[in-house]
């Protein structure tokens, strides 16, 4: 997530995968679908209060209605993938958190395609830099209007003049996978769960002061609230080279604390805890139509549980300096391609292209000897 605005398998015999980091949107997802499969399990009265409750809070898109046959064909193999949303609405309880305009719209400022391998034991997470100039096809707004297709796009533009629908499409017509699911989380769901959770411990060997941010913090360990841990994750001002590649690397830090954290508090043997948690997620995040139940999302839980971290990789979309705007990036090849290959082929990321990867510019020390951040991308 940031503060900035828009300017214009294991081996299974498919090989030893590489480097292993997790994804906080992955986990974020796998946390709610888990969460309400745990309070299912631990009472009768009260599962059936909050199968109602939870079902009432989501907030669903109905995506396939919307984009209707001309799509990449499905998987046809039991893999597939989901599209993870940051949103930077200043909208609501948005503005207080974010600053910044507050007329209600909003882009994509996190975005993460998720590709679960045929025998859901293992996934890939690949993250889009929002500055990324792509291809944006013609979309549809939510409100009817007709949006004509732009070359030379920021990516995460296609969120805002066109909404979920639109980014998918632009997704799709980027990689060239279909997104079989959608899943979208705004700054103050994020600060939310974070809360709820009992907050998030991070460890920088740098201070990074960020006044865009808010961030204020000192070399060392921190125990993180859920405003401090959303200041964390929109970082990117005020560390390294000011690249939003940078503020990724933060944003993997960010999910090896928040994946401690869950374990940390038992929520499984805590139905006062769970409920809460629960409630707090299903508030917090928009799906697509098909996902947006707890009996779907406690389906694919069922579906993600056998994916453990030392099966999760997660790469960032290999790109470089844009020729027509040094502040902005383009999709690097032939690796970006690569990428989307792998995926669609559903075999693993490169090594190559995942030992290449930006370093955490928070912890210099131990990305010593690793390649730098390819681009600096300031809005």
């Amino acid at each position: 997530m940031a503060d900035e605005q828009q300017g214009d398998a294991p081996d299974g015999g498919r090989g030893a995968r590489p480097r292993k980091v997790r994804s906080r949107r992955a986990k974020v997802l796998r946390a709610v679908a888990l969460t309400v499969a745990g309070l299912l399990l631990a009472g009768a009265g009260v599962a059936g209060y909050a199968y109602w409750k939870w079902n009432s809070n989501i907030r669903s898109v109905d995506i396939d209605s919307q984009l209707g046959s001309a799509r990449p064909s499905a998987p046809g193999n039991g893999s597939f993938n989901v599209l993870v949303l940051g949103s930077d609405s200043r909208s609501g309880a948005n503005g207080a958190l974010a600053g910044g305009a507050t007329d209600g719209t909003a882009r994509s400022d996190t975005a993460m395609v998720v590709h679960v391998d045929q025998s859901h034991s293992a996934a890939t997470v690949v993250s889009i830099p929002r500055d990324t100039l792509v291809n944006r096809p013609a979309c549809t707004a939510p409100n009817g209007t007709a949006v004509p297709a732009a070359a030379g796009a920021m990516y995460n533009s296609a969120f805002e003049v066109g909404g979920a629908a639109c980014a998918v499409k632009t997704t799709e017509q980027l990689t060239g996978l279909r997104m079989n699911h959608y899943v979208e989380i705004d700054f103050a769901g994020f600060a939310a769960f974070v809360n709820a959770i009992g907050g998030a411990t991070v460890t920088t060997t740098v201070d990074i002061h960020d006044q865009d941010s808010g961030l204020n913090l000192k070399a060392g360990t921190t125990h993180l609230d859920g405003d401090q841990a959303l200041a964390f994750v929109r970082t990117r001002h005020g560390v390294g080279d000011g690249s939003d590649l940078g503020r990724i690397e933060l944003q993997k830090q960010m999910v090896k604390s928040i994946i401690s954290q869950v374990d940390s508090i038992g929520l499984l043997t805590n139905p006062v805890k769970l409920y809460s948690v629960g409630d707090t997620l299903t508030k917090a995040i928009t799906t697509d139509s098909q996902l947006a139940s707890v009996s779907a999302l406690t389906g694919l839980g069922e579906e993600l549980k056998g994916i453990g971290t030392d099966h999760l990789t997660m790469v960032t979309l290999p790109v470089v300096t844009a020729p027509s705007d040094p502040n902005r990036v383009v999709a690097q090849q032939p690796q970006a391609g690569q990428v989307w290959s792998a995926l669609r082929a559903d075999q693993p990321v490169p090594a190559s292209i995942v030992s290449s990867q930006p370093v955490n510019p928070a912890d210099p020390a131990a990305s010593a000897g690793a390649p730098a951040t390819a681009a600096a991308t300031h809005s």
